[in-house]
């Protein structure tokens, strides 16, 4: 029986994995591979402490970080992927497509993948244009005409961070509707550097090498036209990794895992989430591991307090950590 399963490779799951460890925590940490959604990204700026690097490097040092603290306290299992959670009496059992493991507490950072853009052109040009990530590559195209595909919160908050270097941001939404918050959209649209296109869709990216253009049609007149463009940043929807706990805990209409913002603690006793597979509002690399780090101290307490008393972490929580 194990103190704690940590589910998932990306930033969340390592931090966790590290403070789980200095805390001697007994963990299994599950992990389909480390590095989570930016390991493609060819250059990262806003990883805090680090003023560039690769998500391949990124990814080593992660391992490298995690297995440095686990020794005999974290059992790292890299390459098994969770099928099914289960409640029973003494915790939560846990089986993956390579065993099955039982635990008294469970933190699910399994992230998730962006949607991607599938049009002609779309896969060959990704990392030379295409991108799904704004803050990690939202800089390398300064002074550079960009376009965003979305119209939700996402892709304007997207647009409004690439106005502040890019040239021009030109953004193509399928609706007649701008899904985003309405006063977000007033301000970004206000930008002079700003274009739109509502009812329009993109139909082909367009290159030679790297990005030159983004062709997009009309839905309501078939009309079509390019934009000549350096840089797509995609905005339609991410896919949560938690089917194998959806059914389990509470999640919202995107099947994103609701959580305390407090605490990182979901709807049922003993399960805590944190990063891109919650419905917190903001997704980035440090949130991830910040919301982790969050959960583990909760956790630790939850684990220390449950034998006397389940009240006993808010009195923990009062006094404040004398550990750390």
């Amino acid at each position: 029986m194990y103190d704690l399963a940590i589910i998932g490779g990306g930033p969340a799951g390592v931090a966790a994995g590290v403070y789980a460890a200095r805390k001697k925590l007994n963990t299994i940490f599950i992990a389909t591979s480390i590095g989570g959604q930016s390991i493609d990204s060819p250059e990262i700026q806003n990883w805090i402490g680090t003023q560039k690097i690769s998500g391949l490097d990124l990814a080593k040092a992660l391992e490298s970080h995690l297995k440095t603290y686990a020794k005999d306290t974290v059992a790292v299992k890299i390459g098994e992927s969770v099928t099914n959670i289960l409640k029973t009496a003494k915790g939560f059992s846990i089986k993956t497509d390579k065993g099955e493991y039982e635990t008294k507490a469970v933190l699910v950072a399994s992230g998730g993948s962006r949607k991607k853009l599938e049009i002609p052109g779309a896969a060959e040009f990704e990392n030379k244009g295409v991108t799904y990530c704004a803050s990690c590559d939202g800089p390398l195209f300064s002074g550079m005409d960009v376009a965003v595909i979305g119209g939700g919160n996402a892709g304007f908050e997207t647009a409004q961070q690439l106005l502040a270097y890019a040239k021009s941001v030109t953004l193509v939404h399928h609706g007649s509707d701008y899904k985003a918050d309405p006063s977000t959209v007033e301000a970004v649209l206000a930008h002079p550097n700003m274009k739109a296109y509502l009812d329009c869709e993109p139909i082909e990216v367009k290159g030679s090498g790297f990005v030159s253009g983004i062709v997009i049609q009309n839905l309501k007149t078939k009309e079509v036209a390019e934009v000549p463009v350096m840089g797509v940043f995609v905005e339609i929807g991410m896919i949560p990794a938690t089917q194998f706990v959806k059914d389990l805990v509470a999640v919202d209409e995107y099947n994103r895992i609701k959580i305390d913002a407090k605490n990182q603690k979901t709807s049922l006793e003993g399960i805590w989430a944190a990063g891109d597979c919650t419905d917190e509002l903001y997704h980035q690399n440090n949130i991830a591991a910040g919301d982790a780090v969050k959960a583990l101290e909760d956790i630790y307490y939850w684990i220390k307090a449950a034998p006397a008393s389940p009240s006993l972490t808010h009195e923990y929580l009062a006094q404040g950590d004398p550990v750390s």
